[in-house]
Protein backbone atom coordinates (compact mmCIF):
# COMPACT_ATOMS: atom_id res chain seq x y z
CA UNK A 1 0.00 0.00 0.00
CA UNK A 2 1.38 3.36 -1.03
CA UNK A 3 1.03 6.56 1.06
CA UNK A 4 0.30 10.19 0.18
CA UNK A 5 2.64 12.91 1.42
CA UNK A 6 -0.07 13.67 3.97
CA UNK A 7 0.38 10.16 5.34
CA UNK A 8 -3.14 9.00 4.36
CA UNK A 9 -3.35 5.64 2.54
CA UNK A 10 -4.23 5.73 -1.13
CA UNK A 11 -6.02 2.76 -2.73
CA UNK A 12 -4.04 0.99 -5.41
CA UNK A 13 -5.15 1.14 -9.00
CA UNK A 14 -6.66 4.66 -8.90
CA UNK A 15 -4.60 5.71 -11.86
CA UNK A 16 -3.23 8.70 -9.96
CA UNK A 17 0.37 8.33 -11.24
CA UNK A 18 1.51 11.86 -10.24
CA UNK A 19 0.61 11.17 -6.59
CA UNK A 20 2.57 7.85 -6.73
CA UNK A 21 5.66 9.62 -8.01
CA UNK A 22 5.33 12.10 -5.21
CA UNK A 23 5.35 9.30 -2.65
CA UNK A 24 8.63 7.84 -4.05
CA UNK A 25 10.13 11.30 -4.17
CA UNK A 26 9.24 11.83 -0.53
CA UNK A 27 10.84 8.52 0.42
CA UNK A 28 14.05 9.45 -1.36
CA UNK A 29 14.21 12.93 0.07
CA UNK A 30 16.62 12.25 3.00
CA UNK A 31 18.68 14.91 4.65
CA UNK A 32 22.43 14.92 4.11
CA UNK A 33 22.88 14.76 7.88
CA UNK A 34 20.78 11.58 8.11
CA UNK A 35 22.70 10.02 5.25
CA UNK A 36 25.98 10.85 6.99
CA UNK A 37 25.00 9.69 10.47
CA UNK A 38 23.15 6.50 9.48
CA UNK A 39 25.32 5.41 6.57
CA UNK A 40 26.16 1.67 6.37
CA UNK A 41 29.81 2.57 6.82
CA UNK A 42 31.81 4.73 9.18
CA UNK A 43 32.72 8.33 8.40
CA UNK A 44 35.03 10.67 10.21
CA UNK A 45 37.00 13.81 9.46
CA UNK A 46 40.23 14.77 11.18
CA UNK A 47 42.52 17.73 11.36
CA UNK A 48 45.94 17.33 9.81
CA UNK A 49 47.36 16.32 13.17
CA UNK A 50 44.80 13.50 13.36
CA UNK A 51 42.40 15.16 15.85
CA UNK A 52 38.88 13.97 15.14
CA UNK A 53 36.65 16.84 14.07
CA UNK A 54 33.58 14.87 13.03
CA UNK A 55 32.43 11.24 13.29
CA UNK A 56 29.16 9.54 12.33
CA UNK A 57 26.88 7.49 14.57
CA UNK A 58 27.57 4.27 12.66
CA UNK A 59 31.26 4.23 13.59
CA UNK A 60 30.53 5.35 17.16
CA UNK A 61 28.09 2.44 17.55
CA UNK A 62 30.63 -0.02 16.12
CA UNK A 63 33.25 1.10 18.62
CA UNK A 64 30.89 1.66 21.55
CA UNK A 65 31.97 5.31 22.00
CA UNK A 66 30.19 8.59 22.81
CA UNK A 67 30.57 11.52 20.46
CA UNK A 68 31.49 13.86 23.31
CA UNK A 69 34.49 11.79 24.34
CA UNK A 70 35.79 11.50 20.79
CA UNK A 71 35.31 14.79 18.88
CA UNK A 72 38.10 17.19 19.67
CA UNK A 73 39.53 14.82 22.30
CA UNK A 74 40.92 11.86 20.38
CA UNK A 75 43.09 11.46 17.36
CA UNK A 76 42.36 8.92 14.66
CA UNK A 77 45.37 6.74 15.70
CA UNK A 78 43.85 6.57 19.22
CA UNK A 79 41.03 4.47 17.77
CA UNK A 80 43.48 1.93 16.35
CA UNK A 81 45.23 -1.06 17.93
CA UNK A 82 48.94 -0.86 18.76
CA UNK A 83 49.86 -2.41 15.45
CA UNK A 84 47.45 -0.10 13.64
CA UNK A 85 48.98 2.97 15.31
CA UNK A 86 52.46 1.92 14.22
CA UNK A 87 51.28 1.35 10.65
CA UNK A 88 49.48 4.71 10.64
CA UNK A 89 52.58 6.60 11.72
CA UNK A 90 55.03 4.80 9.44
CA UNK A 91 52.95 4.22 6.30
CA UNK A 92 49.40 5.51 6.34
CA UNK A 93 49.98 9.20 7.23
CA UNK A 94 53.16 9.69 5.10
CA UNK A 95 51.59 8.06 2.02
CA UNK A 96 48.40 10.06 2.44
CA UNK A 97 50.36 13.32 2.51
CA UNK A 98 52.32 12.30 -0.58
CA UNK A 99 49.48 10.86 -2.66
CA UNK A 100 46.48 12.75 -1.36
CA UNK A 101 44.39 9.60 -1.01
CA UNK A 102 44.55 5.95 0.09
CA UNK A 103 42.09 3.13 -0.61
CA UNK A 104 41.29 -0.20 1.06
CA UNK A 105 43.91 -0.17 3.80
CA UNK A 106 43.37 -3.08 6.26
CA UNK A 107 43.57 -1.96 9.90
CA UNK A 108 42.16 -2.96 13.27
CA UNK A 109 40.23 -0.60 15.57
CA UNK A 110 39.75 -0.95 19.33
CA UNK A 111 36.26 -1.40 20.77
CA UNK A 112 35.44 0.34 24.04
CA UNK A 113 34.21 -2.93 25.57
CA UNK A 114 37.37 -4.72 24.50
CA UNK A 115 38.10 -6.67 21.38
CA UNK A 116 39.09 -5.65 17.92
CA UNK A 117 37.18 -4.60 14.83
CA UNK A 118 38.86 -5.45 11.52
CA UNK A 119 38.20 -2.63 9.03
CA UNK A 120 39.10 -1.43 5.55
CA UNK A 121 39.96 2.29 5.52
CA UNK A 122 39.97 4.74 2.64
CA UNK A 123 41.12 8.37 3.13
CA UNK A 124 41.35 11.53 1.06
CA UNK A 125 42.87 14.97 1.77
CA UNK A 126 40.64 18.03 1.50
CA UNK A 127 42.69 20.92 0.19
CA UNK A 128 42.18 24.68 0.19
CA UNK A 129 41.93 27.00 -2.82
CA UNK A 130 45.69 27.17 -3.01
CA UNK A 131 46.18 23.40 -2.59
CA UNK A 132 47.08 23.45 1.06
CA UNK A 133 45.83 20.39 3.06
CA UNK A 134 43.01 21.33 5.40
CA UNK A 135 41.60 18.08 6.79
CA UNK A 136 41.36 14.35 6.17
CA UNK A 137 38.10 12.58 5.27
CA UNK A 138 38.11 8.89 6.18
CA UNK A 139 35.67 6.12 5.27
CA UNK A 140 35.65 2.94 7.40
CA UNK A 141 34.13 -0.41 6.28
CA UNK A 142 33.46 -3.28 8.67
CA UNK A 143 35.66 -6.16 7.46
CA UNK A 144 34.67 -8.69 10.15
CA UNK A 145 32.99 -11.07 7.71
CA UNK A 146 35.82 -10.72 5.23
CA UNK A 147 38.41 -11.28 7.97
CA UNK A 148 36.51 -14.35 9.22
CA UNK A 149 36.33 -15.66 5.65
CA UNK A 150 40.03 -15.07 5.10
CA UNK A 151 40.90 -16.66 8.42
CA UNK A 152 38.74 -19.67 7.58
CA UNK A 153 40.45 -20.01 4.20
CA UNK A 154 43.85 -19.72 5.89
CA UNK A 155 42.87 -22.24 8.56
CA UNK A 156 41.64 -24.73 5.98
CA UNK A 157 44.76 -24.26 3.86
CA UNK A 158 46.97 -24.76 6.92
CA UNK A 159 44.98 -27.86 7.86
CA UNK A 160 45.35 -29.19 4.32
CA UNK A 161 49.08 -28.48 4.38
CA UNK A 162 49.42 -30.14 7.79
CA UNK A 163 47.41 -33.14 6.59
CA UNK A 164 49.57 -33.39 3.47
CA UNK A 165 52.74 -33.06 5.52
CA UNK A 166 51.49 -35.67 8.00
CA UNK A 167 50.56 -38.01 5.15
CA UNK A 168 54.00 -37.57 3.58
CA UNK A 169 55.65 -38.09 6.96
CA UNK A 170 53.48 -41.16 7.59
CA UNK A 171 54.43 -42.57 4.18
CA UNK A 172 58.10 -41.90 4.86
CA UNK A 173 57.83 -43.48 8.30
CA UNK A 174 55.99 -46.48 6.84
CA UNK A 175 58.66 -46.90 4.16
CA UNK A 176 61.39 -46.64 6.77
CA UNK A 177 59.56 -49.04 9.08
CA UNK A 178 59.15 -51.50 6.20
CA UNK A 179 62.84 -51.27 5.31
CA UNK A 180 63.77 -51.65 8.97
CA UNK A 181 61.40 -54.60 9.35
CA UNK A 182 62.91 -56.30 6.32
CA UNK A 183 66.40 -55.72 7.67
CA UNK A 184 65.37 -56.94 11.12
CA UNK A 185 63.71 -59.99 9.58
CA UNK A 186 66.88 -60.82 7.68
CA UNK A 187 69.02 -60.37 10.80
CA UNK A 188 66.55 -62.45 12.81
CA UNK A 189 66.59 -65.22 10.22
CA UNK A 190 70.40 -65.27 10.31
CA UNK A 191 70.42 -65.29 14.11
CA UNK A 192 67.80 -68.02 14.26
CA UNK A 193 69.77 -70.14 11.81
CA UNK A 194 72.92 -69.80 13.91
CA UNK A 195 71.04 -70.48 17.15
CA UNK A 196 69.17 -73.44 15.68
CA UNK A 197 72.47 -74.99 14.61
CA UNK A 198 73.71 -74.65 18.16
CA UNK A 199 70.71 -76.62 19.44
CA UNK A 200 70.89 -79.58 17.04
CA UNK A 201 73.98 -80.95 15.32
CA UNK A 202 74.47 -80.33 11.60
CA UNK A 203 75.83 -83.83 11.11
CA UNK A 204 76.01 -87.15 12.90
CA UNK A 205 79.34 -88.77 13.76
CA UNK A 206 80.78 -91.87 12.12
CA UNK A 207 79.82 -94.92 14.21
CA UNK A 208 81.52 -98.24 13.34
CA UNK A 209 78.89 -100.95 12.92
CA UNK A 210 75.98 -98.47 13.10
CA UNK A 211 74.27 -96.53 10.34
CA UNK A 212 72.48 -93.27 11.23
CA UNK A 213 70.39 -90.72 9.35
CA UNK A 214 68.44 -87.66 10.46
CA UNK A 215 65.98 -85.09 9.15
CA UNK A 216 64.73 -81.88 10.79
CA UNK A 217 61.78 -79.83 9.54
CA UNK A 218 61.16 -76.37 11.01
CA UNK A 219 57.53 -75.31 10.76
CA UNK A 220 58.31 -71.59 10.76
CA UNK A 221 61.50 -69.87 9.56
CA UNK A 222 60.76 -67.01 11.99
CA UNK A 223 60.70 -69.16 15.13
CA UNK A 224 63.13 -71.47 16.81
CA UNK A 225 62.06 -75.08 16.74
CA UNK A 226 61.44 -77.02 19.91
CA UNK A 227 62.58 -80.46 18.68
CA UNK A 228 66.05 -81.80 19.46
CA UNK A 229 68.24 -84.85 18.88
CA UNK A 230 71.84 -86.00 19.28
CA UNK A 231 74.17 -88.97 18.87
CA UNK A 232 77.49 -89.10 20.76
CA UNK A 233 79.95 -91.64 22.22
CA UNK A 234 80.06 -92.73 25.86
CA UNK A 235 82.26 -95.35 27.52
CA UNK A 236 83.23 -98.83 26.30
CA UNK A 237 82.29 -98.41 22.65
CA UNK A 238 78.70 -97.52 23.48
CA UNK A 239 76.84 -94.63 21.86
CA UNK A 240 74.15 -92.50 23.46
CA UNK A 241 71.34 -91.00 21.43
CA UNK A 242 68.21 -89.03 22.19
CA UNK A 243 65.34 -87.29 20.44
CA UNK A 244 62.60 -85.16 21.94
CA UNK A 245 60.29 -82.17 21.87
CA UNK A 246 60.06 -79.31 24.39
CA UNK A 247 56.87 -77.37 25.14
CA UNK A 248 56.40 -73.99 23.50
CA UNK A 249 58.11 -72.11 20.68
CA UNK A 250 60.59 -69.30 20.28
CA UNK A 251 63.35 -68.14 22.65
CA UNK A 252 61.83 -69.78 25.75
CA UNK A 253 61.65 -73.12 23.97
CA UNK A 254 65.21 -72.62 22.74
CA UNK A 255 66.39 -72.04 26.30
CA UNK A 256 64.62 -75.21 27.44
CA UNK A 257 66.04 -77.15 24.48
CA UNK A 258 69.58 -76.02 25.26
CA UNK A 259 69.24 -76.98 28.93
CA UNK A 260 67.74 -80.35 28.01
CA UNK A 261 70.37 -81.21 25.44
CA UNK A 262 73.38 -80.35 27.59
CA UNK A 263 71.86 -81.93 30.71
CA UNK A 264 71.38 -85.23 28.85
CA UNK A 265 74.92 -85.14 27.49
CA UNK A 266 76.38 -84.48 30.93
CA UNK A 267 74.15 -87.13 32.56
CA UNK A 268 75.10 -89.73 29.95
CA UNK A 269 78.81 -89.26 30.60
CA UNK A 270 78.19 -89.62 34.33
CA UNK A 271 75.84 -92.63 34.05
CA UNK A 272 74.79 -93.75 30.54
CA UNK A 273 71.92 -95.90 31.77
CA UNK A 274 68.78 -94.51 29.99
CA UNK A 275 66.62 -94.42 33.13
CA UNK A 276 69.36 -92.60 35.02
CA UNK A 277 69.82 -89.97 32.28
CA UNK A 278 66.09 -89.22 32.06
CA UNK A 279 65.77 -89.14 35.86
CA UNK A 280 68.54 -86.54 36.00
CA UNK A 281 66.85 -84.46 33.29
CA UNK A 282 63.50 -84.71 35.11
CA UNK A 283 65.06 -83.47 38.36
CA UNK A 284 66.80 -80.55 36.63
CA UNK A 285 63.71 -79.35 34.72
CA UNK A 286 61.44 -79.72 37.74
CA UNK A 287 63.78 -77.78 40.00
CA UNK A 288 64.52 -75.13 37.37
CA UNK A 289 60.93 -74.47 36.22
CA UNK A 290 58.01 -76.33 37.77
CA UNK A 291 59.07 -75.96 41.41
CA UNK A 292 59.34 -72.18 40.84
CA UNK A 293 55.79 -71.90 39.52
CA UNK A 294 56.73 -71.81 35.83
CA UNK A 295 56.12 -75.38 34.63
CA UNK A 296 58.11 -76.42 31.57
CA UNK A 297 58.49 -79.92 30.30
CA UNK A 298 59.55 -82.03 27.38
CA UNK A 299 59.02 -85.46 25.88
CA UNK A 300 62.14 -87.48 25.18
CA UNK A 301 63.50 -90.88 24.23
CA UNK A 302 67.01 -91.57 25.47
CA UNK A 303 68.90 -94.68 24.40
CA UNK A 304 72.22 -96.52 24.40
CA UNK A 305 73.37 -98.39 21.29
CA UNK A 306 76.06 -101.09 21.46
CA UNK A 307 77.19 -102.01 17.94
CA UNK A 308 79.68 -104.78 17.15
CA UNK A 309 77.68 -107.92 17.92
CA UNK A 310 79.16 -111.20 16.63
CA UNK A 311 76.77 -111.16 13.66
CA UNK A 312 76.93 -107.42 13.11
CA UNK A 313 73.88 -106.74 15.26
CA UNK A 314 73.32 -103.69 17.47
CA UNK A 315 71.85 -103.92 20.95
CA UNK A 316 69.64 -100.97 21.85
CA UNK A 317 68.24 -100.01 25.24
CA UNK A 318 65.85 -97.07 25.45
CA UNK A 319 63.77 -95.21 28.02
CA UNK A 320 60.96 -92.77 27.27
CA UNK A 321 59.54 -89.75 29.04
CA UNK A 322 56.08 -89.31 27.55
CA UNK A 323 57.36 -89.61 23.97
CA UNK A 324 55.78 -91.52 21.03
CA UNK A 325 57.19 -95.08 20.81
CA UNK A 326 60.12 -95.98 18.59
CA UNK A 327 59.32 -97.87 15.40
CA UNK A 328 61.44 -100.83 14.27
CA UNK A 329 61.61 -102.08 10.66
CA UNK A 330 62.85 -105.64 10.34
CA UNK A 331 65.05 -106.94 7.55
CA UNK A 332 62.54 -109.68 6.86
CA UNK A 333 59.76 -107.14 6.29
CA UNK A 334 57.15 -105.57 8.52
CA UNK A 335 57.34 -102.89 11.22
CA UNK A 336 56.52 -102.83 14.92
CA UNK A 337 56.48 -100.29 17.71
CA UNK A 338 58.88 -100.75 20.62
CA UNK A 339 56.69 -99.79 23.59
CA UNK A 340 58.20 -98.09 26.63
CA UNK A 341 55.43 -98.20 29.25
CA UNK A 342 55.26 -95.96 32.30
CA UNK A 343 57.01 -92.90 30.93
CA UNK A 344 55.59 -89.47 31.92
CA UNK A 345 56.34 -85.98 30.64
CA UNK A 346 59.82 -84.99 31.78
CA UNK A 347 59.90 -82.19 34.37
CA UNK A 348 56.27 -82.29 35.55
CA UNK A 349 56.64 -84.16 38.88
CA UNK A 350 59.68 -84.51 41.15
CA UNK A 351 60.14 -88.27 40.59
CA UNK A 352 58.74 -89.65 37.36
CA UNK A 353 58.44 -93.45 36.80
CA UNK A 354 60.74 -94.46 33.94
CA UNK A 355 60.97 -97.93 32.39
CA UNK A 356 63.50 -99.38 29.95
CA UNK A 357 62.85 -101.35 26.77
CA UNK A 358 65.48 -103.35 24.89
CA UNK A 359 65.77 -104.73 21.37
CA UNK A 360 68.43 -106.12 19.08
CA UNK A 361 68.79 -104.69 15.60
CA UNK A 362 69.92 -107.52 13.34
CA UNK A 363 71.77 -106.65 10.13
CA UNK A 364 69.28 -104.82 7.89
CA UNK A 365 67.02 -103.77 10.78
CA UNK A 366 66.29 -100.06 11.29
CA UNK A 367 64.79 -98.20 14.23
CA UNK A 368 63.33 -94.69 13.78
CA UNK A 369 62.55 -92.10 16.43
CA UNK A 370 60.23 -89.21 15.56
CA UNK A 371 58.45 -86.26 17.15
CA UNK A 372 54.69 -85.80 17.09
CA UNK A 373 54.86 -83.33 14.21
CA UNK A 374 54.77 -86.44 11.99
CA UNK A 375 51.86 -88.30 13.56
CA UNK A 376 49.85 -85.11 14.17
CA UNK A 377 50.18 -83.79 10.62
CA UNK A 378 46.78 -83.10 9.03
CA UNK A 379 45.80 -85.20 6.02
CA UNK A 380 42.89 -82.96 5.03
CA UNK A 381 41.15 -79.68 5.83
CA UNK A 382 39.69 -80.92 9.11
CA UNK A 383 41.71 -80.25 12.24
CA UNK A 384 41.03 -83.74 13.64
CA UNK A 385 42.03 -85.64 10.50
CA UNK A 386 45.53 -86.53 11.74
CA UNK A 387 48.00 -88.94 10.21
CA UNK A 388 48.39 -91.03 13.37
CA UNK A 389 50.59 -93.91 14.54
CA UNK A 390 48.66 -96.64 12.73
CA UNK A 391 49.19 -94.96 9.37
CA UNK A 392 52.86 -94.50 10.22
CA UNK A 393 53.32 -98.16 11.06
CA UNK A 394 51.58 -99.19 7.82
CA UNK A 395 53.79 -96.79 5.83
CA UNK A 396 56.95 -98.12 7.49
CA UNK A 397 55.92 -101.70 6.85
CA UNK A 398 55.65 -100.88 3.14
CA UNK A 399 59.23 -99.55 3.20
CA UNK A 400 60.75 -102.53 5.03
CA UNK A 401 63.41 -103.60 4.70
CA UNK A 402 65.04 -100.18 4.47
CA UNK A 403 68.32 -98.69 5.63
CA UNK A 404 68.21 -95.57 7.84
CA UNK A 405 68.98 -93.35 4.87
CA UNK A 406 66.35 -94.96 2.71
CA UNK A 407 63.75 -94.73 5.45
CA UNK A 408 64.54 -91.07 6.20
CA UNK A 409 64.31 -90.27 2.50
CA UNK A 410 60.88 -91.94 2.28
CA UNK A 411 59.65 -90.15 5.42
CA UNK A 412 60.93 -86.80 4.13
CA UNK A 413 58.87 -87.27 0.95
CA UNK A 414 55.88 -88.19 3.14
CA UNK A 415 56.26 -84.97 5.14
CA UNK A 416 56.43 -82.89 1.95
CA UNK A 417 53.15 -84.43 0.83
CA UNK A 418 51.30 -82.98 3.83
CA UNK A 419 51.83 -79.41 2.58
CA UNK A 420 50.13 -76.93 4.92
CA UNK A 421 48.98 -79.85 7.05
CA UNK A 422 52.50 -80.07 8.48
CA UNK A 423 52.35 -77.13 10.87
CA UNK A 424 54.66 -78.35 13.65
CA UNK A 425 58.38 -78.95 13.91
CA UNK A 426 59.35 -82.53 13.08
CA UNK A 427 62.56 -84.39 13.89
CA UNK A 428 63.44 -87.87 12.59
CA UNK A 429 66.39 -90.00 13.76
CA UNK A 430 66.96 -93.46 12.26
CA UNK A 431 69.57 -95.98 13.51
CA UNK A 432 70.27 -99.37 12.00
CA UNK A 433 72.62 -102.31 11.74
CA UNK A 434 74.13 -102.32 8.25
CA UNK A 435 72.97 -105.23 6.12
CA UNK A 436 75.67 -107.86 5.71
CA UNK A 437 75.56 -107.65 1.92
CA UNK A 438 74.78 -103.91 1.71
CA UNK A 439 77.07 -101.05 0.71
CA UNK A 440 79.30 -99.36 3.22
CA UNK A 441 77.02 -97.01 5.10
CA UNK A 442 79.47 -95.96 7.82
CA UNK A 443 80.19 -92.36 6.88
CA UNK A 444 79.14 -88.93 8.17
CA UNK A 445 75.47 -88.14 7.67
CA UNK A 446 74.50 -84.52 7.13
CA UNK A 447 71.07 -83.33 8.24
CA UNK A 448 68.97 -82.64 5.15
CA UNK A 449 67.63 -79.12 4.76
CA UNK A 450 63.99 -78.75 5.66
Amino acid sequence: MMCRTSGMPEPAGTGDEPNTDAVFTALLEDSAEDLYESAPCGYLSTMMDGTIAKINSTLLDWLGLDRAEVVGRKRFPDLLTVGGKLYHETHFAPLLRMQGELRGIALEMRRAQGGRLPVLVSAVLKRGSEGEPLLVRITVFDASDRRAYEEELLRRRQEAERARAEAERARAEADEARRQAEADRARLADALTVLQRSLVPDSLPVVPGLEAAVHYHTASPDQLGGDFYDLFPVDGGRWAFFLGDVCGKGPEAASLTSLTRYTLRAAAHHDPEPTSALATLNAVLHERYTAGGDPRYCTCIFGIAEPGGPDGSVTVRIASGGHPPALVLRSGGGAEFLPTPGGLLVGVIPRAPIATAETVLAPGDTMVLYTDGLTEARRGPRRDDLYGEDALRAFAAEQAPASPRELISALTALLSGFGDGLDDDTALLALGAPAADGPDRIRPTTRPAS
